[in-house]
């Protein structure tokens, strides 16, 4: 083996070796209903083991529910990750109205929508250049219904007066 490979082997073995950024998905959740569509927003923690910020080149996204893709998107130059420390990124999905639609047949018995959301989060790492981190979140999503929206004004109303009773006596009359 010439000094050329023996120098390749010792760069690769270091790199495979080096401790590298760890990101996970911690929560999806429903953001916004608008005429456009349905926004999600995921919340992905990432943290940095280095001592000093890393750019995230950009973010790729894919929404699936029921084997069927309903959103993808990339969010270019998101940000920097923060120096020896976890970074919080907001990653915003949208899922336009025509393809609600198609997934109500999907709905079933259960009213909820199964789905899962995968994330290439692409930074650059200095020497060695762009690395994907890919992640995967999967989850339901429970629909309202009928009743649900009908009764649910009432009982967090209802919650609402109880929570303040218990947080100011003084505010309760009776007649």
């Amino acid at each position: 083996m010439d000094l050329i490979d023996k120098a390749k082997n010792f760069v690769s073995e270091k790199v495979a070796n080096m401790e590298k950024p760890e990101a996970t998905i911690t929560d999806v959740d429903l953001k916004r209903i608008g005429f456009d569509g349905i926004s999600f927003h995921a919340k992905v923690s990432v943290k940095n083991p280095y001592s000093v910020p890393i750019p995230i080149m950009e973010i790729d996204y894919v929404l699936k529910s029921a084997s069927r893709v309903i959103a993808s998107g990339r969010i270019p130059d998101p940000g920097n990750l923060k120096a020896n420390d976890s970074t919080m990124l907001d990653v915003p999905v949208k899922v336009p109205h025509s393809v609600l639609i198609s997934l109500a047949r999907d709905i079933g018995g259960d009213w909820d929508v199964d789905y899962t959301l995968e994330l290439g989060l692409i930074i650059d790492l200095p020497v060695i250049g762009n690395i994907t981190i890919p992640l995967s979140y999967s989850g339901e999503y429970k629909l309202p219904t009928l009743s649900d929206l009908w009764k649910g004004g009432k009982e967090e109303e209802k919650k609402k007066e109880e929570e303040e009773e218990k947080e100011d006596p003084s505010k309760v009359v009776e007649i």
